[in-house]
Parts: C-alpha cells; sequence; structure tokens
C-alpha cells in the first residue's frame, strides 16, 4: 500500500538510518513515488552511505626507539600512545616510529618521526603543510668555506614573504600546474614564482660543512615547499574532511583521507609530485647561484626528501619526518646515497641502507626533539640569548639571516645526537657512508621581531 503521508527525516532517523546530506535526495524519491515501507526500506538500504569505521585495536607498528632519561621516557610514551590512535585508523596497515620521533599534537596526530603504510588512501595531515621537506648536497670541491657562506647569505633568503629574483617557472612545470585539479590556480602560480630561491624559517638551514672521506666543502639546504606546498595542504585536508564527513565520522578529523581509486585520488597523487619537483628546482635554484656566482663547476649533487607519501602497488607510505632508504621511493637517486641532518653543531649523515621488517625502508630525518621550542627556551631563561648563543655555537660560523638569534635552533633544543646514532645501528636504521663535519650554518632567526608587516606599520 502506497504512503499517504509524507516522510521526513525524523521518520528515517526512527528507522536507524544516520542522518546527512543524502537524506534530501531520498526523501523527495520516496514521496515523490508515494513508496510503502517495505519499498522504502529496500531503497534506503541501497542508497545509504557505506560508513568506514575505525579498527577496534590498532594495527601493529614497529618502535625503533630506546629512551635513557626521564625526558625521553615522557617524550616515547607520548609518541607510542598517539600512534596506537593513529593506527586505528580504517586505511591503516602498519606503522614505525624512529629515534628521533616527537609529538606534534593531541593523541591521533602522526609524530615526526612517524611512518603510516595504508591501502588505497592518501592522508594530508600525515604529510602535513611543509609537503616534501628536504634536504640537497652540492659538493663545491676545494674551496674557503668561509666564501661559501659569504655567497649564500647573498643568495639564499629566510624569513616570511618571497622574493623576485628567481621568478621564472620551466613551461614544463607551468604546464603541469595549469593542467591539476588541485593547483591550477593564481595562488599556486603565484607563489611557486615568489617562493623560488626561498627557504622559510622553523628548523630549515643552509649548512656549509666538509667532508670527513676528503675534506672537500660541501653545502646543504633543508627546506620544503613553502606556500605552494601549505596551498595544496589546505584544498586536500578540504577534500579529505568532506569524504570523512560523509563516509568515516568517527575517525578523527586529522587523519581524514582521500581515496586514491577517484578521480580527485589521482589528482591529489599528481599534485604531491609536481610539489615534490617544484621543491627539488628550489634547492636547485639557490645551489646554482651560490656555485655559479663563485664560478665554481660542482663535483656531485643529490637529495632526498623526508616528509613526504610514498607509494608501491595500492599502498601508501606516508613518512612525517622519515628519510626514505629504499631506492623505489627515491626514483631520481642514483647510487641510493641518503641525507640525515643533526643539528648545526654535529655532522650531517651520509647513510645509505636496506628495507627490514621493522624499518619499513626508512631511516630517521634528524635528531628530534624531547620538549617544544618555547618549552626549551623557558629552560634557558635565566642566561641571556647572546651567552646561550656564544656557548653553543663556539668554533663555527652561525648566522641568522634576520639579525636575531633563535636560541629554539641551538644544539640543545635537539635530542642528542650520538644516541640517535647509536640507535641507528641497534634496529638497523642505514649506515653511515659518510659525513659532512660542520663548519657553520644560515638559519632564519627570529624573523618575526621585525616582520615585514611590523615594519610597514612603522
Amino acid at each position: 500500500m502506497k504512503s499517504e503521508r509524507k516522510i521526513t527525516g525524523r521518520d528515517l532517523i526512527d528507522l536507524g538510518y544516520s542522518q546527512g546530506k543524502w537524506f534530501k535526495e531520498a526523501l523527495f524519491h520516496i514521496n515523490d513515488t508515494r513508496m510503502d515501507r517495505q519499498d522504502m526500506i529496500k531503497y534506503l538500504d541501497e542508497v545509504k552511505p557505506i560508513y568506514i569505521l575505525p579498527h577496534a585495536e590498532a594495527k601493529d607498528f614497529h618502535v625503533n626507539i630506546e629512551s635513557e632519561t626521564e625526558i625521553e621516557k615522557e617524550n616515547v610514551q607520548s609518541v607510542i600512545h598517539s600512534m596506537e590512535q593513529v593506527m586505528k585508523t580504517a586505511t591503516a596497515v602498519e606503522g614505525a616510529i624512529m629515534p628521533d620521533a616527537c609529538p606534534t599534537g593531541p593523541a591521533g596526530h602522526i609524530p615526526v618521526g612517524g611512518i603510516v603504510k595504508t591501502k588505497n588512501a592518501i592522508h594530508p595531515a600525515m604529510h602535513s603543510a611543509d609537503i616534501c621537506c628536504s634536504v640537497m648536497m652540492t659538493n663545491l670541491g676545494k674551496v674557503d668555506p668561509k666564501e661559501v657562506m659569504d655567497m649564500a647569505m647573498g643568495q639564499t633568503h629566510f624569513g616570511g614573504g618571497g622574493r623576485k629574483e628567481f621568478s621564472r617557472l620551466p613551461k614544463e612545470l607551468s604546464d603541469r600546474l595549469r593542467n591539476n585539479y588541485f593547483l591550477n590556480d593564481q595562488k599556486s602560480f603565484r607563489v611557486a614564482r615568489e617562493h623560488l630561491g626561498t627557504q622559510g624559517d622553523g628548523n630549515h638551514f643552509l649548512y656549509v660543512g666538509f667532508l670527513e672521506s676528503t675534506g672537500e666543502t660541501i653545502v646543504v639546504t633543508h627546506h620544503g615547499s613553502r606556500a605552494l606546498g601549505a596551498h595544496l595542504y589546505k584544498k586536500g585536508m578540504k577534500y579529505a574532511e568532506k569524504y570523512r564527513k560523509e563516509h568515516s565520522p568517527k575517525t578523527f578529523k586529522v587523519n581524514a583521507w582521500i581515496p586514491y581509486d577517484t578521480d580527485e585520488g589521482k589528482e591529489y597523487w599528481e599534485a604531491l609530485q609536481i610539489i615534490r619537483a617544484w621543491t627539488k628546482l628550489n634547492h636547485h635554484t639557490i645551489h646554482e647561484a651560490i656555485y655559479s656566482n663563485m664560478k665554481i663547476d660542482p663535483i656531485h649533487n643529490f637529495w632526498n626528501e623526508h616528509n613526504f607519501v610514498f607509494k608501491e602497488d595500492d599502498y601508501f607510505y606516508h613518512a612525517k619526518g622519515a628519510t626514505p632508504l629504499k631506492d623505489s621511493f627515491v626514483p631520481d637517486s642514483e647510487d641510493g646515497l641518503r641525507l640525515i641532518p643533526l643539528n648545526m653543531a654535529e655532522p650531517i649523515l651520509i647513510v645509505k641502507g636496506e628495507t627490514t621488517e621493522n624499518n619499513m625502508g626508512f631511516a630517521p630525518h634528524g635528531a628530534g626533539r624531547n620538549v617544544s621550542r618555547s618549552s626549551h627556551i623557558r629552560s634557558l631563561s635565566h642566561k641571556s640569548i647572546e651567552s646561550v648563543f656564544q656557548e653553543e655555537t663556539a668554533d663555527l660560523d652561525v648566522r641568522f639571516f634576520s639579525g636575531h638569534v633563535d636560541i629554539s635552533e641551538l644544539p640543545s633544543a635537539y635530542k642528542n645526537a650520538e644516541a640517535v646514532q647509536k640507535q641507528m645501528e641497534t634496529f638497523n636504521l642505514g649506515e653511515v657512508k659518510d659525513k659532512v663535519l660542520p663548519y657553520g650554518s644560515i638559519m632564519a632567526g627570529n624573523w618575526k621581531i621585525d616582520a615585514p608587516w611590523k615594519r610597514r606599520r612603522k
């Protein structure tokens, strides 16, 4: 018998269906066709969204980290607790944490030093806004490192905003931006041009040192994809959140995902590859500006990202601060060498390694932190900034681009570098093949003291 009464959303809820945008179309169809109860339930069961529930128990993850102090114990416990929540995400298959792991937010956020393998899913928050944060090394031969530092100060750029010196994009890259669903907009083109040759702030650096095996002078840059990557991240999170609300509302918002087997998933994957290409170009732009102005022919150059998503079949490896050892993860690698920086007073490790069950094809990305930047600054409040700087950078040429020291980036802000290297050996996380011994570093410093908007206001 056909229904004479108009069916409402309350009727569907009383029948046990979860309210959502799908109600509107379903109710129109039910009332338009005046379905009876039996046909209506059959129809609703066919069109209702399929909700994807988190795993009841966390999927297994490998713990490649040890703690020696009370602060380290608290840090490791926090990391493990957060990973347990992450690994309940419905798409999660396997995970790992590295010796430099540290929390990035409340439980459920992938920690720095975390790796999460998922099936058919790209999670934007698991690569963060700093997409493709990476390091590049160029061997400049037997040249004066001070001359390299002086030249670098004039060729790189740290802090907010962009610059106009390197504003031309290669046609191939411009075409890829134009043809991508997520990146074909004016802001993408503008920041892709303006931020070439810039390194941002935080822990990004330009490091000059000596190759331990030969004594040759090396320059290493560390930065991500700047505003272009942040722009993609924002768009990706918006789409992932829309999908989460419709299909997996019980998943943490921070672990929302884009299914790869959709048009948007494939477009987002391509967008990530475009961001990778831009970031590599950005490193090259800075390195080339240094050695071409010094009239030097570089001897050797290589790079690797440590904050990215890597694909193997229909599985995605989200490395939030982890260096890929597996060659297939770094398709433009020539010799399998990777870079792992520790802090400005320590060598940068040049490593190579095999994939094992516990490392999942990854190594640490650096030394990590045991406490937040603000906590570290508070712990040194009894000393002057200048005295801390002098104590921690003795015999090094350390420069802050803004002219203002940032003590949250000095060596004591990071984990013990020797302990991280020992744990790399313990857990078979890559073999050190050579080292870049420190001469000096350039970082942004506390550039917000006289940020551009503050200068304009004055």
